[in-house]
């Protein structure tokens, strides 16, 4: 299999003016939540004028910040041009590496929510958690946090406990669009 990061030209991103190299074969739980993520919001937007698009376009915040989020929802479409997309998307997902959490979490979270992206989701395969941050005048808040629990979990937690789990990820960009956290989990755990 080809190492994506010996590709020519590489992928790379550009984090406030800095090139990197993008973190080469990402371990399958990674790819597995990255396409089931892809796979819900294509399903949901067939027919609407947002797309959901995976993880090989570039996203030009600025001439310092350039992106590849592993999942990215664009509502205005006239923004896509053939080197990318050229300003924020309307929501990005990224899913957690060991080796790139620090910049998912920091540089990229603060320009994404700066240049005016709705929704940013943090996606630990290790936690099966979704953080679910909302653009607050140019920062991003968390709104919430989804988990998919174990049925052992689920057992452990007293009722009161259990009454506040989160099954379902509303996704602010339609009034009717939910995600099930056992689908953006789907699959996992036979590719750990």
């Amino acid at each position: 299999m080809e190492n994506l990061a010996y590709q020519d030209p590489p992928m790379v991103e550009r984090i406030e003016g800095k090139t990197y190299l993008m973190a080469p074969c990402p371990r399958p739980s990674h790819n597995v939540i990255a396409t089931n993520i892809l796979n819900i919001f294509y399903n949901y937007l067939k027919g609407k004028r947002c797309r959901a698009f995976g993880d090989n376009m570039d996203v030009h915040i600025d001439n310092e910040n350039v992106y590849v989020p592993d999942v990215m929802i664009v509502c205005d479409r006239s923004r896509v041009h053939r080197d990318g997309l050229h300003g924020a998307p309307d929501l990005v997902v990224e899913v957690l590496s060991p080796s790139t959490a620090h910049r998912d979490r920091g540089p990229k979270m603060r320009h994404y929510a700066a240049a005016g992206t709705k929704e940013y989701w943090i996606v630990s395969p290790f936690g099966k958690s979704v953080e679910v941050y909302h653009n607050e005048g140019g920062r991003f808040e968390l709104d919430a946090m989804y988990t998919d629990y174990t049925d052992l979990d689920l057992e452990r937690m007293n009722d009161d406990d259990r009454k506040e789990v989160r099954w379902q990820i509303p996704v602010s960009l339609y009034d009717d669009f939910l995600v099930d956290v056992k689908d953006v989990f789907f699959d996992v755990d036979d590719f750990e």
